[in-house]
């Protein structure tokens, strides 16, 4: 295995779950773990605000990175890694698992639905030399995907990606039109 990769997805599509079902086997540490340890972290409101910029200089390969297989969190795959997993759910579904999951505004949830629907932790994810491998959560356990990413962690493959599209069904298309009013 190659270590280590980022887990990302945006939020609600099951990072902490797979992360948690990998355990031990795999060990992992959240962006906003890592971000305190480099000390670039602040605690804001409910939250924890990550400078990435400082954290990315911080966990140049080779240094300032614990000992860990996956670095976990929306913004991992913003970080120096080689590997990217990406999570991916169906808007529909990311839309139930934002509702019934932690408090967040309306605005907030549309975002993330957006950004899911137009894949942007996809887009940004893309960087020359760097392998991405996209995995569909909609309608599966944790405990299945965090099989397909364990899999994916013990063989060095070629990049997987691009086989998802949301915007080709209609209720994604429909619900982005409606959500943009």
């Amino acid at each position: 295995m190659v270590a280590p990769f980022a887990l990302t997805g945006t939020p609600g599509t099951g990072k902490s779950s797979v992360a948690a079902a990998l355990a031990p086997r795999f060990r992992s540490i959240e962006v906003a773990d890592l971000a305190r340890i480099v000390g670039v972290a602040r605690t804001r409101g409910g939250g924890v605000e990550v400078d990435v910029a400082a954290l990315r200089r911080g966990v140049r390969p080779g240094r300032g990175l614990p000992s860990v297989d996956l670095v976990v969190g929306h913004l991992s795959h913003l970080l120096p890694m080689r590997h990217v997993v990406v999570l991916r759910c169906h808007p529909r579904e990311l839309e139930r698992r934002l509702e019934r999951g932690r408090p967040a505004s309306l605005a907030d949830r549309r975002e993330n639905l957006l950004a899911e629907a137009l894949d942007v932790v996809l887009a940004e994810a893309r960087r020359p030399g760097r392998r991405i491998y996209e995995i569909d959560t909609t309608g599966r356990t944790a405990h299945r995907v965090a099989r397909e990413v364990a899999e994916r962690l013990r063989r060095d493959g070629p990049s997987s990606y691009g086989r998802i599209d949301w915007l080709s069904d209609p209720w994604v298309t429909k619900h982005l039109l409606d959500w943009s009013r």
